[in-house]
C-alpha cells in the first residue's frame, strides 16, 4: 500500500497540519531527485530503478526493515591524529568535524570539568520549514533545548530568515539543536541510499565489498563510518533483487550509548544518565548525558578504561547511530547490474586508451 505521507523525523510534534504536508512534500521531492540520478544517463549513475518514493509507490506485503548502524565519533578525526587525546581536542573543537549525522555540545563548569553533553541528529532541513511556518515554537523550543536566553533575534537575520548557524547552534559550548555539518543533512542520507542500490558488475565480478562500492558508485566519503556502511548494507538489499526506500519517518537515529568499561565514583550504572529528550521510543533524535544535581560528582569525575572523560568526544566514540532501509518485492527485480563505475561510460563506448584509464582505476580500488 501506499504511504499516505512522511511523517517529521522522530514523529516529533512541532509543526500544524499545512507545515507537516509541506515536509512530506518536501521529503517526496527528495526521493523523486535521488531516484533521477543523472536523468542523461551519461555517468553510469542512473536508473535507480530499484529505490523508490513510498507516498508514490506501493510498499509490498513481504517488506523488511534493516537497521544500519554506526559508531558517532567522526572517522576523518580518528585517522588523521595521532593519539587519542588529539582526536578527542579536535572533534570537541568544532562542529565541522563532526560529520558522522551526530553532533554534540560541551558544558563545563569555571573549573572546566565536565557537567553535561548534548548530543543531536536532527535534521536542518526540518528546522527551516518549522522556522518558516512557526517562528514562535522556533524559540520556544530552543528555549526548552538550549538556553532560556534565547531570543528570536538570535535564530533570525534582518530579513526574518532562520540562521541555521546562529549564536546558539554553530558551536561546540553554546549548545546544538540541529545538525550544522555541511555533510550531515536528510538529504544526503536519502541521496547515499539511492546511490547505492545500483549493483555493479565490473569485469565479470559483483561488487560486494563497501569500500570499493563507495569508491565505484562515488556516493558520500569513503572516510567517514557512515556513508560506506550504509551504502554496503543498503546494496546487499539490491543484490537480493529487491525494491529499496527508507522506512518512514525517514531520519537518523540515535541506536544507544555502550558504558562497557566505564567507573563512577559511587558505583552506579554510568549507563543511566543518558537520557533521550526528543524523539518517538526507538526514534530518539536528541540525547544528554549528565549526572543529576543530587549526586556529589558530575560527568567529568566519571572515568572510561581508568580515564576521566575530559571531552564529549570519548562519550561520542561509545555512541552509535542508525538509520533503517526497507526492502519488499524481495527477490523480483530484474534490474541489471552496471558495467561501468560512476562517471565512466559502458565499455563497449571506449576506445583503448580510455579503456586503459578505467582498468587503471579498477586496479587501484579493489
Amino acid at each position: 500500500m501506499l504511504l499516505p505521507a512522511f511523517d517529521p523525523p522522530g514523529n516529533v510534534t512541532d509543526l500544524d497540519a499545512a507545515a507537516r504536508a509541506q515536509w512530506s512534500e518536501f521529503v517526496s521531492a527528495r526521493f523523486d531527485a535521488a531516484i533521477a540520478g543523472d536523468p542523461a544517463g551519461t555517468s553510469n549513475d542512473s536508473p535507480r530503478a530499484q529505490y523508490y518514493n513510498a507516498v508514490k509507490t506501493d510498499t509490498a506485503d513481504d517488506a523488511q526493515t534493516k537497521e544500519v548502524s554506526w559508531t558517532a565519533f567522526p572517522r576523518q578525526v580518528q585517522i588523521t591524529s595521532i593519539s587519542d587525546l588529539q582526536r578527542w581536542q579536535r572533534a570537541d573543537a568544532s562542529r565541522d568535524v563532526q560529520d558522522e549525522y551526530c553532533e554534540w555540545s560541551v558544558e563545563r563548569t569555571d573549573a572546566g570539568k565536565i557537567t553535561k553533553v548534548t548530543f543531536t541528529c536532527e535534521a536542518p532541513e526540518y528546522w527551516r520549514i518549522l522556522a518558516t511556518t512557526d517562528r514562535a515554537k522556533t524559540v520556544a523550543l530552543y528555549q526548552e533545548f538550549v538556553s532560556p536566553a534565547v531570543r528570536e533575534e538570535h535564530l533570525f537575520d534582518a530579513q526574518g530568515q532562520y540562521l541555521t548557524n546562529n549564536l546558539f547552534n554553530s558551536s561546540t559550548t553554546m549548545g546544538a539543536m540541529h545538525l550544522i555539518q555541511r555533510a550531515n543533512t536528510l538529504s544526503a542520507e536519502i541521496e547515499i541510499a539511492a546511490a547505492a542500490t545500483i549493483t555493479r558488475l565490473i569485469d565479470g565480478a559483483l561488487l560486494t565489498g563497501e569500500r570499493e562500492l563507495i569508491q565505484c558508485g562515488q556516493y558520500g566519503s569513503p572516510e567517514r563510518n557512515s556513508d560506506p556502511h550504509i551504502g554496503g548494507e543498503v546494496n546487499a538489499l539490491a543484490r537480493a533483487k529487491a525494491d529499496i526506500t527508507l522506512a518512514n519517518p525517514v531520519g537518523v537515529y540515535f541506536a544507544g550509548l555502550s558504558t562497557a568499561g566505564w567507573s563512577t565514583p559511587d558505583g552506579s550504572d554510568p549507563g543511566a544518565f543518558w537520557q533521550y529528550m526528543r524523539g518517538a521510543p526507538g526514534l530518539p533524535v536528541r540525547a544528554i548525558y549528565t549526572v543529576p544535581a543530587d549526586r556529589d560528582y558530575t560527568v567529568g569525575d566519571i572515568t572510561i578504561a581508568g580515564r576521566q572523560i575530559a571531552f564529549g568526544a570519548q562519550i561520542a566514540d561509545f555512541v552509535t547511530m542508525k538509520l533503517t532501509g526497507l526492502a519488499c518485492r524481495i527477490g523480483q527485480s530484474t534490474v541489471a547490474p552496471m558495467t561501468a563505475c560512476r562517471g565512466f561510460a559502458a565499455a563497449a563506448a571506449l576506445g583503448p586508451a580510455e579503456m586503459a584509464a578505467v582498468d587503471a582505476y579498477r586496479r587501484s580500488h579493489r
